[in-house]
């Protein structure tokens, strides 16, 4: 009883420990990046505040959400669990909140899965339902990256002056770390790989998931444009919109409190790669968080008021994949 004890303690220190490590990146991020570029810089950058663009944005991030909770919601029926449209919907937006507050942004997608996973007869599978749907946001994310930067000639020309040397060193970090995790993870992978095709690559859904993805990563990429107009940056959308998917791609990393430090580090050195100011770049990126921030708000309502109820397990028939 001891040992446990002692384990679970030993667990939650290790936990603390890196929530404590997380929001000290975040903050140790946007201190260099306050200092290299100055205050005064990035309110150069700022224009008169413009309502109208951030409500546009706020508007967007409406069906943003609830396309996503319709991705998660088609991913858990293929794989044989119950999960209504309005649950989801909700579940989301709580999710949604919460990987805004808590440090590493998954806090709440985790707090999802668990949510459904103690209501389902298959708790693997409800756990694999949500880690599928961001592997499918993901992947589109990175789809969508790719082509920018290769439609951008000024980007691309960026990315080619970095020496040989760092590119392979970049390379083989990478490679390093998914062969660790294949090493470590077979077994589970075996049951992942099988809940993957049966729920994303599957040619009877495969386009459902294509399409939801895509247009999820559309609206990320209008609400950054809204953010940037609402503060008024009036860079060319054809010069603008090629940099954000690269830019939301550092959020991808839970490695910060809702990916704050990380995404503007990466503003300043894709618009220092472009040929643009960073300055104009953090000033965007900041303007896009706490935007994202004030969309994720009616989560943090549902939270309040408990408006997430849980629903009668019903699980339906696993689909097969064709």
């Amino acid at each position: 009883m001891s040992a446990a004890r002692s384990n679970l303690a030993a667990t939650g220190r290790r936990r603390r420990l890196f929530i404590l490590l997380r929001a000290l990146i975040s903050i140790a991020a946007l201190g260099a990046l306050l200092w290299w570029l100055e205050p005064a810089a990035m309110l150069d950058a700022l224009g008169p505040l413009a309502p109208g663009w951030v409500l546009a944005g706020l508007a967007i991030s409406v069906p943003q959400v609830f396309v996503s909770a319709w991705r998660w919601r088609l991913t858990a029926h293929r794989l044989g669990l119950d999960l209504s449209l309005g649950r989801a919907f909700r579940e989301y937006y709580l999710a949604t909140f919460l990987n805004q507050v808590l440090p590493g942004g998954v806090g709440g997608d985790l707090s999802r899965a668990w949510r459904h996973a103690s209501e389902a007869e298959d708790v693997r599978g409800a756990w694999h339902a949500v880690l599928i749907e961001r592997v499918s946001g993901q992947v589109a994310l990175i789809v969508v990256a790719v082509v920018a930067l290769l439609s951008s000639p000024v980007l691309l020309r960026g990315v080619t002056t970095f020496p040989a040397a760092s590119k392979l060193q970049l390379v083989g970090v990478i490679a390093a770390f998914c062969a660790a995790v294949l090493w470590f993870s077979r077994r589970a992978l075996t049951r992942l790989w099988r809940d993957l095709r049966h729920s994303m690559l599957a040619r009877t859904v495969l386009p459902q998931q294509l399409l939801a993805s895509f247009a999820v990563v559309a609206s990320y990429i209008a609400v950054y444009f809204c953010s940037a107009r609402a503060i008024g940056v009036p860079l060319p959308a054809s010069s603008l919109l090629p940099l954000v998917p690269m830019v939301l791609l550092a959020m991808a990393l839970p490695l910060s409190v809702a990916g704050w430090g990380l995404r503007e580090g990466a503003a300043a050195g894709i618009w220092l790669l472009a040929g643009l100011a960073p300055a104009q770049g953090v000033a965007i990126s900041i303007a896009y968080g706490a935007l994202v921030f004030v969309s994720s708000l009616p989560g943090a309502a549902l939270l309040m008021l408990g408006g997430l109820g849980a629903e009668p397990r019903k699980d339906v028939a696993r689909q097969d994949p064709q």
